[in-house]
């Protein structure tokens, strides 16, 4: 596939249509620079999936002209895919902030990934090669050291944002929002900007009114505080660490993710006084209104901390009857249903639950709103607009914002993964379409679990299987006894015997006249074993269980 050499192209591997699997490619001739490589959660529908992840192939296809992997922070929608990358293109240097640089780290470990080419970025470093020059300007969002990047090129400058908002009293640094004036009077041809709050109006909650919530909570409260809230963000959990300590109190963790977080915090200094971290069994010499659990399962996932602890199989914590679990989250879209059962059980243990409201602020969003996104677009003052990270409507809706802005309609690009935004002296234009679809990460196999795949395991999971197992002699082209039926997630065997004589029946007669009158054939006898039983069960049940022939050839003398 080929591109002018003069123009600067730029193409989402991820991230436009869903919410997740960040990966922006900006290509000028023969270099590329790479923002963000994050992955998705899988749906519901992808049954046994793990992760989702962009697809490499044109990146692999030109990898001699990558000169580096940008990340703007450490969530795992922008980090998450990193290890993948790495065993499929040869990434130079990836340049990161130190948080994230931290997590990125302990990724490769855990994966046994060696990589030694990571460079520290911060609001003061400055990358420059033959077609590019690389600025980083500071933002606030609900992680430490998350930056925007400036990208001049030789057609024009461009913006990306990263993920954002603007919180004029910060647990952290404020924005650089001087820098971003300065950036916008400098003149941007193109902003790509956070889609992912654009449908809420308004401005979000201050991290420091979130912050004098929990901690009114926290000495308030006469037992023991078990907390849910994001590992990521680390502010929250430092303030939480220092309002503990103000109010005598010990912290217990639970959740490997929460474990890693708290480990970089204390690294890097934002969490001073390590003996406030106990285990579990310190914990119990204590009184009830000295300890608090910090724990993973804001959204409720089987396998968290939290989610154990309402289901009362963790191993090392029971629920007290005075005990009081905040959920200092928001959920995810296509969580809430999981969350919910976690917070009924948890109710029918008797535990007080608080969640973030309207009268309890005690979670605000690391996205800007949309009064947010007009301040953005007033420093930044765009020519061109492309929204980013964010499902379609947000993609849409944020163009609204754009153009009430001042932007003109004509010159607001919503995209899809794989499209082109081409960058020309005399404008910007959509160019021609590279791969870029979803690729299955299933435990340690990556792409080999396709549509196919996951499409059989929904069929299972709603009619179930049925396997016939035949024993042919395929040299007198015969059936030597009659077909053993079994089923999983189809019908019980031994409450349906006469049904499944029928199915015996069926299958005895497809075979038998396939044999008489047709030359042998492993692959066309079991292909109409599938197609002739298929229909016939649906008829006699309403149900379409996966049908698997298993045929044994026995060579009988």
């Amino acid at each position: 596939m080929k591109f002018n050499k003069d123009e600067t192209v730029i193409c989402a591997l991820g991230g436009l249509g869903e919410v997740g699997k960040n990966m922006y490619m900006f290509m000028h001739d023969d270099e590329i620079y790479v923002i963000d490589c994050g992955v998705m959660f899988p749906e519901d529908e992808l049954l046994g999936i793990d992760y989702v992840i962009q697809d490499f192939t044109y990146l692999k296809q030109n990898e001699d002209k990558i000169k580096g992997l940008i990340i703007t922070h450490g969530h795992e929608d922008h980090i998450g895919g990193i290890p993948f990358l790495l065993q499929s293109v040869n990434i130079p240097v990836i340049y990161a902030p130190k948080i994230a640089a931290d997590l990125i780290n302990k990724k490769l470990v855990e994966r046994n990934i060696p990589y030694n080419n990571m460079t520290i970025i911060d609001g003061d470093s400055k990358i420059k090669s033959k077609y590019f020059e690389i600025e980083f300007v500071r933002t606030t969002h609900s992680i430490p050291d998350s930056y925007a990047v400036l990208l001049k090129t030789p057609n024009g400058n461009i913006f990306e944002t990263g993920d954002y908002k603007f919180d004029l009293t910060p647990i952290g640094p404020i924005a650089d929002i001087q820098g971003m004036a300065r950036i916008g009077s400098d003149g941007v041809k193109l902003l790509m900007s956070d889609s992912t709050n654009s449908l809420s109006e308004g401005f979000s909650k201050s991290e420091s009114a979130v912050d004098e919530a929990l901690n009114d909570i926290i000495s308030n409260h006469l037992g023991r505080i078990i907390i849910a809230t994001f590992a990521s963000n680390i502010y929250r959990l430092k303030h939480i660490i220092d309002s503990c300590e103000e109010n005598g109190r010990k912290i217990v963790v639970f959740g490997r993710s929460m474990e890693n977080a708290i480990a970089i915090a204390l690294e890097n200094g934002m969490i001073k006084d390590k003996t406030i971290i106990i285990d579990a069994n310190q914990a119990k010499d204590l009184k009830h209104k000295e300890v608090c659990i910090l724990c993973t399962g804001t959204q409720g996932e089987p396998l968290a901390a939290l989610s154990r602890i309402a289901n009362g199989t963790h191993k090392q914590v029971s629920l007290l009857d005075d005990d009081l679990v905040l959920f200092s989250s928001s959920p995810i879209p296509g969580n809430a249903a999981s969350i919910n059962r976690v917070i009924n059980k948890l109710y029918l243990k008797g535990v007080k639950v608080f969640t973030n409201t309207l009268l309890t602020d005690i979670h605000t969003s690391g996205h800007a709103k949309q009064e947010e996104q007009k301040l953005m677009f007033r420093l930044i003052q765009p020519e061109y607009f492309m929204p980013m990270h964010g499902e379609y409507r947000m993609l849409k809706e944020q163009v609204k914002t754009a153009v009430e802005c001042g932007v003109k309609e004509d010159n607001c690009f919503v995209m899809n993964n794989g499209d082109t935004l081409l960058l020309t002296k005399n404008g910007v234009k959509r160019g021609q379409n590279i791969t870029a679809g979803d690729i299955y990460v299933d435990g340690s196999r990556i792409g080999d679990v396709g549509s196919i795949v996951v499409n059989d395991r929904k069929i299972m999971s709603k009619d179930g299987i049925l396997v016939a197992i035949l024993n042919i002699d395929p040299k007198n082209k015969k059936l030597l006894i009659k077909p053993n039926i079994t089923t999983r997630g189809f019908i019980l065997v031994n409450e349906n015997a006469e049904l499944i004589n029928t199915i015996e029946k069926k299958i005895t007669e497809v075979v038998n006249d396939f044999l008489k009158n047709n030359e042998y054939s492993y692959a066309d006898l079991r292909n109409n074993i599938i197609l002739e039983t298929h229909p016939f069960i649906a008829k006699l049940t309403g149900r379409r269980p996966m049908v698997i022939p298993v045929i044994m050839e026995v060579k009988k003398d």
